[in-house]
């Protein structure tokens, strides 16, 4: 009984107190954006998800009215579909249709770092693809933890619902060999409270799952129209499964990977042996002299996403 006891005091401290912690703002993450031309930026549009919501995108028409396919952006974590603006235009410029989207917790979409449960990503991603009815024909874009994502719903059930994914520089897992220290600086983990949420989570107990445990390395001004904390049900889901090499060897469709040399969050040259499982190899692309936001920003880095969609679009 003495050592019941102990176990479950030790749980509520883990989940009272395990939470993340304040961390400074990371430069090299707020500032990219702050001479980004915004005078262009599409109005916002909304579609119905099965829970009632109207959810937010944005939508880039395929320049000279020659769409060539359609591409899905999903930004990375604290950010919205506003971040992925630079990225979206060159998209359209290709001739692609570009939908940038503000997943469920971020931007438009909903309260802030909250997510109803794990898994509900999914199923507002399978009620987009429904709701503008692309047809199985688009390619699906991930940033960071985006990206994380992407690859949990390319190695997942509906998967098929994009002809194929392209990842960019996709956080894996806070234990994935590509993670550095706290993401270089740009997230405090409460993994006291992970862990003990997770275990609760195993046996059905889901009533904390809206506690943070993750938190950004915001600016004061950022932290009034980003998203400064994510839920356990949201930083759950927006990323691969806890065994993310499942969703690895559960990918069918085409599939690459573009990391910048430089990336302050991630190994850079980590990523080629983990998405190497069981004879199965993924593509990876290092771009030299690019950094983490960079990717998505620098002309160099943003044509080469375009070119990795037409290489992966010519596949099939």
């Amino acid at each position: 009984m003495t050592s019941l006891l102990t176990a479950a005091g030790a749980l509520g401290f883990a989940i009272a107190f395990g939470g993340p912690t304040e961390i400074p703002a990371m430069l090299s993450v707020n500032n990219p954006f702050q001479d980004i031309d915004y005078s262009d930026l599409p109005a916002i549009k909304h579609f119905p998800a099965r829970d009632g919501s109207g959810l937010a995108y944005r939508e880039y028409a395929g320049g000279q009215g020659l769409s060539k396919k359609v591409v899905v952006l999903i930004h990375g974590s604290a950010a919205s579909g506003r971040s992925m603006h630079i990225m979206a235009k060159a998209f359209a410029k290709a001739g692609y249709t570009a939908y940038a989207l503000d997943i469920r917790g971020h931007g438009d979409s909903g309260p802030k770092g909250q997510i109803a449960y794990i898994g509900q990503l999914e199923d507002d991603l399978a009620d987009f693809v429904k709701s503008v009815d692309i047809a199985s024909t688009a390619t699906l874009v991930g940033f960071s933890s985006g990206g994380g994502f992407a690859l949990r719903f390319a190695g997942g059930a509906r998967q098929k619902l994009f002809a194929n994914y392209l990842l960019l520089a996709p956080y894996i897992h806070q234990d994935a060999p590509t993670f550095k220290p706290a993401g270089g600086g740009w997230v405090s983990i409460g993994l006291p409270r992970i862990i003990a949420l997770s275990a609760l989570n195993k046996v059905g107990v889901t009533r904390f799952n809206d506690l943070p445990v993750l938190r950004f390395a915001l600016n004061d001004e950022a932290k009034r129209f980003l998203t400064p904390e994510y839920s356990f049900a949201l930083a759950s889901n927006f990323r691969p499964n806890d065994d993310y090499r499942m969703n690895i060897r559960s990918s069918n469709q085409p599939m690459a990977i573009l990391v910048g040399k430089e990336d302050e969050v991630f190994h850079a040259d980590r990523f080629s042996d983990l998405f190497n499982v069981d004879g199965k190899t993924v593509p990876v692309t290092i771009i030299p002299r690019i950094g983490h936001i960079a990717l998505t920003l620098n002309p160099i880095a943003v044509q080469a996403a375009v070119s990795a969609v037409d290489r992966l679009d010519s596949l099939e």
